[in-house]
């Protein structure tokens, strides 16, 4: 190829992701259909209000026209006013709320506004490996700081609390150069739930650093446990915060991509100007059942009902882990279980293919569960970097977002597992 033709060194690697093996293992496994535990969509609809609210926002001219980049008001007002009680005081429509094309590009507009090539941007693993890509974009460089597994998750079932930041090592990992921290709570896979405590000295390292923090709460209605927004911790913090939703994630609607971004004016101006720059507006129609949704939301009870649903969800498929002996991380939001199958021994000869080989072992578990026993999950080494994918190597990431048929199934396939576990 000609070096005029040649891709962005950002785009052109060739290693194969781990949506592309999972999928291509799903294709080529003998138990079909295969259920597919792996990618976190919901397996049903959003509730009738919020599908009604889409199907009239299509019948109305100015629904189906652009919006105003920074978002439609309605759903600016909505989002003030719910969010009003959760954060103590009520947002700015106008200056300190912008809607993005979901969260990614919402993120995606944040690093843009912020990150010069050479800065430096920290990540705690495991992340979501959207993040990696997004500060790559305008140069930025990541510096990883690892979340540590509970010593005993292979031998008992611990709370995901268990997972913890060593903060010695995350304030050893700034440096002048650090611009940004990103934050994930309820996290993505591990399910766990930031204490106030740890929140406050994340904040008090960035405040002191002058550190921005881009806090991804797009799980922030499935929490079990107390849930603190770590801008709200105090006004000196919030200064400092953008914090990061999703409607998708919100109203089961992973395909809406409806976001937003909400923090003070000085910062979201100019994280509205980049949005503007990448996608100028977002989806008129569904920012118009969004903001019906939440204005609705409270009267429908869903708040309280997606938690319970959700929960009675994640105890019916865990289950099957107690039955087999096989301990996991119990999550305090969100939808996803990582369960460590350390106790399951692989056959010592079975045929993995080269690229599934030179993986680490939770790959192998994963297209083992896959060819097997028709279950699909995700290995989350790949949400570690190289030096630290043996931290998780035993884990595998199971969604919980998929109706009660697709559950009892899954239960029913891995009940399978059983003759490979080490007594």
């Amino acid at each position: 190829m000609s070096a005029k033709l040649k891709p962005a060194a950002r785009v052109a690697g060739n290693r194969q992701d781990v949506w592309t093996i999972i999928n291509e293992a799903a294709a080529a496994s003998p138990n079909q259909p295969i259920i597919n535990m792996g990618q976190g969509f919901f397996g049903y609809n959003p509730p009738q209000f919020i599908l009604n609210a889409a199907k009239q926002a299509l019948d109305r001219v100015e629904c189906n026209q652009y919006s105003p980049t920074r978002g439609r008001p309605r759903l600016r007002k909505a989002l003030s006013e719910a969010y009003a009680p959760l954060w103590g005081r009520k947002l700015d429509p106008e200056t300190e709320i912008t809607i993005t094309t979901g969260a990614n590009e919402g993120m995606l507009s944040a690093f843009m506004a912020f990150i010069e090539p050479g800065d430096e941007v920290i990540v705690f693993e495991p992340f979501f490996d959207q993040y990696i890509s997004n500060i790559e974009m305008p140069g930025g460089k990541i510096v990883y700081v690892p979340m540590h597994p509970p010593k005993e998750g292979g031998v008992k079932t611990l709370s995901a609390a268990e997972w913890t930041i060593d903060f010695n090592e995350l304030e050893a990992a700034i440096t002048p150069r650090t611009k940004m921290i990103v934050l994930n709570t309820p996290h993505n896979p591990v399910g766990k739930v930031y204490s106030k405590q740890e929140l406050q000295k994340i904040a008090n390292l960035c405040l002191k650093n002058e550190i921005i923090i881009l806090s991804d709460e797009v799980y922030d209605r499935l929490f079990y446990v107390p849930f603190t927004r770590i801008a709200t911790l105090s006004p000196e913090v919030e200064k400092i915060t953008i914090t990061v939703g999703s409607a998708g994630k919100n109203f089961y609607a992973t395909g809406w991509r409806v976001g937003w971004l909400m923090g003070p004016a000085n910062l979201i101006q100019y994280v509205a100007a980049a949005h503007t720059r990448i996608c100028y507006s977002s989806v008129s129609p569904l920012q118009e059942a969004c903001a019906i949704g939440f204005e609705q939301a409270e009267a429908e009870g869903f708040w309280d009902s997606c938690i319970q649903d959700m929960q009675g969800r994640m105890a019916r498929f865990n289950e099957v882990w107690h039955e087999l002996g096989v301990p996991y991380s119990e999550p305090e939001g969100g939808y996803f279980v990582m369960v460590n199958l350390s106790k399951v021994e692989l056959p010592a000869d079975y045929p993995f293919p080269p690229h599934v080989a030179e993986r680490p072992r939770d790959f192998k578990l994963a297209w083992f569960l896959i060819q097997e026993l028709g279950v699909a999950a995700i290995p989350p080494s790949e949400f570690y970097t190289e030096a630290n994918a043996h931290i998780v190597e035993d884990y595998l990431r199971f969604a919980v977002c998929k109706p009660d048929d697709v559950l009892e199934t899954a239960k029913e396939r891995l009940r399978g597992l059983k003759k490979y576990i080490k007594q």
